[in-house]
Order: structure tokens, then C-alpha cells, then sequence
């Protein structure tokens, strides 16, 4: 069966600003303030949470504290779940494209670098669950991506063909999987990297979720 795994953060929906936000909700019970811009910093946002922490405890001290980390990322992760869709959206385009991909007889998935709990509350949060019939998130099994483990995991769940399979995401770290599987790199343009995912060169790029299935179509039929 022919099979299009999504990234989630970036590529189906805009999840930075709420992501920024629950980093700065630890900065500002240090009494800290937001050390991170919702807009500026999104790309940190998509790094994960020890990623955002590291880079705002960098801004203020010149260095970040690993302890400080450490103690901040639970809170994190409880601040985010709490509020994990209060400026989260899908990208335009995204629900339709992926209900046509459906029809036309495409098994779809989710394969992320965000746990699988979070994942799975966000998805049913956005009301868009149903559309996907494997989530692999970040813990859900021993390794994750780039490894390929996790991507040829989902592919397995869908019932699908490993050959015939397009991994579509926004980082080197969805492209790195794409080749760690030998199976087609469909990076989006309009996740924090933008444009400058061309300098990976995927197999193709797309630009608007109007575009997907002609794109999958022409990697893998």
C-alpha cells in the first residue's frame, strides 16, 4: 500500500507559539520574564523543550544551567499539555489534503519527535485523530528519529509498503529519517526553517497543502 508519514510539529500544525509559551511560563516563575519571542524563536520551539530552556537561560546568563534545566522541563511539559492548543493551528489546506489522500487510497500516519502522549492530546484536541491510522511519537519506542526504527515502525502499523512511502516533514531531522529508510524526502517550506530546507535537497518541496497529493503522486504513483 502506498503511505505518507507526517511529521507533526511544523509541518502539520503551527505549534510554536504555544511551545515558546509554556518555556516562558518556567523563565517567568524564575521571575525571569519571557526570555523567548512566540514569532522570532518558533524554530527553537520545535528543537523541544530542554532546547527552549537551554536557549533562554543562555540569553539571560550568558550560559545555561543544566540543573535549572533539568528542574524547569517537567513544569514545562505540564504547562504545555494544559495548554497545548491555545494558539496551535493546522496549516491551511492541511485537513482537506490529507482527507483527499484518504479517499484516494493512501494509508496515513504520524511519525514525531513529540511524545506520544502530547501528540495524541493535541491531535484530539484539534479534532483531526481520525485522520491518522498509526502516531509514533518520541517515546513510544526505544529510539527516535532520525533512526530509522520509528518511521519503518509506522509504516508497519499502516499495513504499508516501505518502498512506496513518503516522509513528509520541515527538518534535517525528517530528511536524515526519509534516507535512513531509502524512501522519499517531502519537506515543507512554510515550517520555522522555510525556503532553507532546499538546501537538503528532498527529493521535493511543497509549498501549499493544495499541492500534496499531485506531489506524492509523482514520488511514489
Amino acid at each position: 500500500m502506498r503511505t505518507v508519514v507526517f511529521d507533526l510539529d511544523g509541518t502539520l500544525a503551527d505549534t510554536g507559539a504555544d511551545l515558546i509559551h509554556a518555556a516562558n511560563a518556567c523563565f517567568g516563575a524564575r521571575g525571569l520574564g519571557d526570555l523567548l519571542d512566540p514569532e522570532a524563536d518558533k524554530g527553537i520551539g520545535m528543537k523541544g523543550g530542554r532546547a527552549m530552556l537551554t536557549a533562554g537561560f543562555t540569553r539571560q546568563y550568558g550560559a545555561a544551567d543544566e540543573a535549572m534545566v533539568l528542574e524547569d522541563y517537567p513544569r514545562l511539559l505540564e504547562y504545555y499539555a494544559e495548554n497545548i492548543d491555545v494558539y496551535t493551528r493546522m496549516f491551511p489546506g492541511a485537513v482537506d489534503a490529507i482527507t483527499r489522500l484518504r479517499n484516494a487510497g493512501y494509508a496515513v500516519g504520524i511519525c514525531t519527535n513529540k511524545p506520544e502522549g502530547l501528540a495524541e492530546t493535541l491531535l484530539s484536541r484539534l479534532g483531526v485523530r481520525d485522520l491518522f491510522d498509526a502516531l509514533i511519537g518520541a517515546d513510544t519506542l526505544s529510539e527516535r528519529k532520525p533512526h530509522p526504527m520509528p518511521l519503518i515502525e509506522t509504516v508497519k502499523r499502516l499495513g504499508g509498503d516501505i518502498s512506496r512511502t513518503v516522509q513528509v516533514g520541515d527538518t534535517i531531522t525528517d530528511h536524515k529519517t526519509a534516507r535512513a529508510c531509502n524512501v522519499a524526502s517531502l519537506l515543507v517550506t512554510f515550517g520555522p526553517d522555510g525556503e532553507k530546507v532546499n538546501e537538503l535537497q528532498p527529493d521535493a518541496l511543497l509549498t501549499d497543502y493544495e499541492e500534496l497529493q499531485d506531489v506524492v503522486a509523482d514520488l511514489i504513483g
